[in-house]
């Protein structure tokens, strides 16, 4: 398939967007004499190139305007989607600007129970004002239901989303870097084998923080092989760090604040004074 370059969007090469509870998103352009498809990027990381391509085919709405449809199948791979409109085969391609965002439907979508692979799309606004989608694509995940942040310790209730507790659960904290430390919570587990709870003591991750930063990862083992990553993916948010600031606490000679992290996921940070 030929795509041709980039080329500068016009002001009024919108999108509407909306969300469904199924997961399914639908594109409404905003111009009613536009006509080819819709081009999903997978934005590659810096220095490489682009290999991974989505299309839709643009077809007219009831009310004439055309739409295309992601449907829930197949998953997109994880990471962020630029959406792009290409007028005909062989020309340029012109990247979209988002008009409304109809997202209600995934705002509770931490009250129902994803099966594995769990699979999530988040349409969301870029630093530089286009359109783009935000997807998680993973075997199973822990997702963050509430935390409670005290002077001296955190309390996480979370729940596994595609897979179930088996023997010897254990929340673990991982210092980021080869050869980090770790350290292990027991789990309070429900009799569902899904939801759980843990604290996590902020003295023990103080004394590790060392000269600087250090940074733990939380995850989850649901029995002696599988970790899930503990975090937030199921609302209508792409981007959480810097929107949920979570408190820090002194303890230790260190500052201790819980945060999520570019991809939603939740670490905790140790910086010694």
């Amino acid at each position: 398939m030929t795509t041709g370059q980039d080329t500068t969007s016009v002001a009024d090469l919108r999108t509407d967007c909306t969300a469904d509870a199924d997961g399914r998103l639908t594109f409404a352009l905003r111009a009613p004499s536009a006509t080819g498809r819709l081009l999903l990027r997978l934005r590659p990381k810096k220095g490489q190139p682009e290999k991974v391509l989505h299309t839709l085919d643009l077809e007219p709405a009831e009310d004439g305007r055309p739409r295309a449809v992601l449907e829930p199948e197949p998953a997109l791979a994880e990471g962020r989607w630029d959406v792009y409109l290409i007028p005909e085969p062989g020309a340029p391609r012109q990247r979209l600007r988002p008009g409304l965002r109809d997202l209600r439907t995934l705002v509770d979508g931490h009250l129902r129970d994803w099966p594995s692979p769990v699979a999530v799309r988040v349409p969301y606004v870029t630093r530089d004002g286009y359109l783009a989608l935000r997807a998680w694509l993973r075997t199973a995940h822990a997702e963050v239901e509430g935390i409670d942040v005290t002077d001296r310790s955190m309390t996480v209730r979370a729940r596994l989303h595609g897979v179930t507790f088996g023997a010897g659960p254990a929340v673990r904290l991982r210092l980021r870097g080869a050869g980090g430390a770790e350290r292990t919570v027991v789990p309070v587990a429900e009799k569902d084998g899904r939801g759980f709870s843990f604290t996590v003591d902020y003295g023990e991750l103080a004394g590790d923080a060392g000269s600087g930063n250090r940074v733990w990862d939380l995850s989850v083992r649901v029995d002696g092989e599988t970790s899930v990553r503990i975090g937030r993916l199921f609302d209508d948010v792409a981007d959480r760090k810097d929107i949920f600031v979570l408190p820090a606490a002194t303890i230790g000679g260190a500052v201790v604040r819980p945060y999520y992290t570019v991809d939603n996921d939740l670490s905790v940070l140790a910086d010694r004074i």
